[in-house]
């Protein structure tokens, strides 16, 4: 899984399953695919996946398809179907999809603020983020109402067992930088629907944001790093540099006390010139402030300043991943007891197979 998630995979069948995403906040260009009954998400539009050993044949009348590493068959593979949510749309016309998407196989996904500041300018945007490619191809609207993600949310829940949500946002012009907005959507999800709620934003000025994120149903929060050390950081992300790192620890800390160790968790792109070293260290810092750091392998996006910086290799992976993986399970901290999010989830890195 881990080279798949690095390599990527080329589809004989572009078709099979729910359709691949392209564009838009977070990861993207990826297609889920479950691999011995562990659904991960695999870069499909990219220019690695392009030359990847890895071909995903043609699925059958069952539905698997044979995962060959350059002609040689290796595996059976599945893609999930798409969701039956998928067909329907809200009284004014707005298709679900276009408000909340299936991440995996049963984790709702939305970005509630379709915009974001550091977005707006390309000398200040994240280089690596392609939030406003969704929007400009016409896939999702621009700021998702909570009336409308909670009638989307218990669709999803009623129509297709999906376990828990995940509400992330582009940063507003404002000093809570999105913890607002994510508020007010999780509370009328939360009355519309019993289900695990991950909010993701920017650490706000006022670390009481985090006891009103948590009064209004949120249940764990991802405050995104990317990137760890500051010369990445603002050679690949210079607006959100602007926080400095110190500010997440002193964040990372507050929203600890509040929803609990485990259920804090941070995003870590390995591949945009972090060394091995330096991701370790951060992670190691992360942990013992109850800081779940979910490392990644940077995906490049097509249409971004960075769609051809390479992805990283497997082997750096595997070198970051593997003490990771150790460190948590020493602390006792796992992705299966998170209670939301993308720690849980896990499809965009295989570092919950190194808890061990």
């Amino acid at each position: 899984m881990t080279e798949l998630q690095s390599t990527g995979l080329r589809l004989a069948d572009p078709r099979a399953g729910v359709a691949s995403r392209r564009g838009g906040a977070g990861p993207s260009d990826h297609k889920a695919v479950t691999v011995d009954g562990v659904t991960i998400m695999v870069p499909v539009h990219t220019s690695t996946a392009w030359d990847s050993p890895f071909v995903a044949a043609a699925p059958d009348a069952n539905g698997n398809s044979a995962l060959m590493r350059n002609t040689i068959p290796i595996a059976s593979i599945r893609f999930p179907q798409a969701p039956r949510f998928y067909a329907m749309q809200t009284l004014d016309g707005v298709p679900y999809s276009h408000i909340a998407t299936l991440h995996s196989a049963d984790v709702l996904a939305t970005t509630v603020l379709q915009t974001c500041i550091r977005y707006e300018s390309r000398r200040k945007s994240c280089k690596f983020c392609a939030i406003g490619q969704s929007l400009a191809a016409g896939r999702t609207i621009a700021r998702k109402t909570p009336e409308q993600l909670a009638e989307v949310a218990r669709a999803a829940v009623l129509l297709d067992g999906v376990k828990h949500m995940v509400l992330t946002t582009g940063t507003p012009p404002t000093s809570d930088r999105g913890a607002q907005i994510l508020c007010e959507s999780a509370f009328a999800i939360k009355a519309a629907v019993n289900l695990p709620i991950q909010a993701q934003c920017e650490p706000p000025d006022d670390d009481r944001w985090f006891e009103r994120m948590k009064a209004s149903g949120i249940d764990t929060l991802g405050m995104h790093l990317e990137a760890v050390t500051p010369a990445v950081r603002e050679r690949v992300m210079p607006g959100k540099a602007s926080v400095p790192v110190s500010r997440y620890m002193e964040a990372f800390e507050a929203a600890v006390a509040v929803f609990g160790r485990g259920q804090v968790s941070t995003y870590i792109l390995a591949g945009l010139g972090d060394s091995a070293d330096a991701i370790v260290d951060m992670a190691r810092a992360l942990i013992a402030l109850g800081v779940y750091p979910f490392v990644v392998p940077f995906v490049p996006i097509s249409g971004t300043p960075l769609e051809d910086h390479p992805a990283p290799a497997p082997e750096f992976m595997r070198s970051v991943l593997m003490p990771i993986g150790a460190m948590l399970s020493q602390a006792g901290m796992r992705s299966a007891d998170i209670k939301a999010g993308c720690g849980k989830c896990g499809a965009c890195s295989s570092l919950s197979s190194y808890e061990v």
